[in-house]
C-alpha cells in the first residue's frame, strides 16, 4: 500500500481560461498546427490579463489576491517564474493575516524556493494557518510531525491533524487517517475505522484509497469478503491510471 504522503502537496490557485469565439475559417483553414499556435498565444494573453487583473487588486490591498499573485509568480502564470516574488507576495498576505499566505509561506520553506529551506519555519507557518482551520495546512502538519520534518516524529499528534482535516473532507487526510487506523500507528489497529476512511477518501477519487479498498474487500479486513467489490473499487483505481490495480485486474483475470 502506497502511504506515505512525505512530499507534502502545493494549492495551486485554479484558474479558469475561458476560449473567446473563434472567427469563420471556412474560406482559408488553419492547418493544425497554425490553429495550436493561435490558441496557445490566446492562451498566453488571457493569463497575462489574469495576472494584470490579480496585481491590482493585490496592490490595492486584497489579501487573497495577494496571495493569488505570490501563486502566479510561483508557477510563471502570466508572468516570468520568480520565487522571490512570490514569497514577498505571501508575506504582504500573511501579515494581514490570510491562512492561504500563511500556508504558501510554509511550501516555501519546506521546499526552498525563495528562501533557504527551514523546516522549524514550515511548521511554524502551516500552525498559523491550521489554527485558522486551512485543511492543507493542517495536513502538512499532520505530515511532518509522522515524517519527523521539523518536529520530533509523533504519530498521536499526525493522527490528531489529520483528522482535523479529514473532518473538512481532506482526502489526502482522510487516506492517511485510513492508514494509521490500519497499522495501528498512534491509535490502537481498527480495521473499520480504517475502511471507513479509505471510503470516505475513496469516494473522492483518491486512487490509493480505492485500491486499499480493493485489498480489503479481498482479504476480509475489516469488512466481509466480497470479490465483487474488491474488482469494482480495483477498476476505480484503475481507471485514473493506478499501475497497481491495473496489476491486480491483470492477476485475477478482470477487465479494467
Amino acid at each position: 500500500m502506497n502511504y506515505a504522503r512525505g512530499v507534502l502537496s502545493l494549492i495551486v490557485c485554479g484558474l479558469i481560461l475561458l476560449s473567446g469565439c473563434q472567427d469563420d475559417q471556412s474560406v482559408h483553414p488553419q492547418t493544425e498546427s497554425e490553429a495550436n499556435s493561435v490558441q496557445s498565444e490566446k492562451l498566453k494573453q488571457e493569463m497575462r490579463q489574469e495576472f494584470e487583473r490579480c496585481l491590482k487588486a493585490a496592490e490595492s490591498g486584497d489579501a487573497m489576491e495577494q496571495s493569488n499573485l505570490g501563486v502566479l509568480y510561483a508557477n510563471g502564470v502570466g508572468v516570468e517564474q520568480d520565487p522571490f516574488k512570490a514569497m514577498e507576495w505571501y508575506q504582504k498576505a500573511a501579515k494581514q493575516g490570510n491562512r492561504v499566505g500563511q500556508y504558501h509561506i510554509g511550501t516555501m520553506y519546506l521546499n526552498g524556493e525563495g528562501v533557504k529551506q527551514d523546516h522549524n519555519q514550515a511548521i511554524e507557518w502551516f500552525r498559523k494557518s491550521a489554527e485558522q482551520g486551512f485543511d492543507a495546512a493542517q495536513f502538512n502538519i499532520g505530515a511532518m510531525y509522522r515524517d519527523g520534518e521539523g518536529v520530533k516524529q509523533d504519530y498521536r499528534q499526525a493522527l490528531e491533524w489529520f483528522r482535523k482535516a479529514a473532518e473538512q473532507q481532506n482526502a489526502d487526510a482522510q487516506y492517511n487517517l485510513g492508514f494509521m487506523y490500519y497499522k495501528g500507528e498512534g491509535v490502537k489497529q481498527d480495521l473499520k475505522q480504517s475502511l471507513e476512511w479509505f471510503r470516505k477518501s475513496a469516494e473522492q477519487g483518491e486512487t490509493d484509497a480505492q485500491y486499499n479498498l480493493g485489498i480489503m474487500y479481498a482479504n476480509g479486513k475489516g469488512v466481509k469478503q466480497d470479490y465483487n467489490q474488491a474488482v469494482a473499487w480495483f477498476r476505480k483505481a484503475a481507471s485514473q491510471g493506478h499501475e497497481l490495480a491495473q496489476e491486480t485486474l491483470s492477476e485475477l483475470g478482470e477487465s479494467p
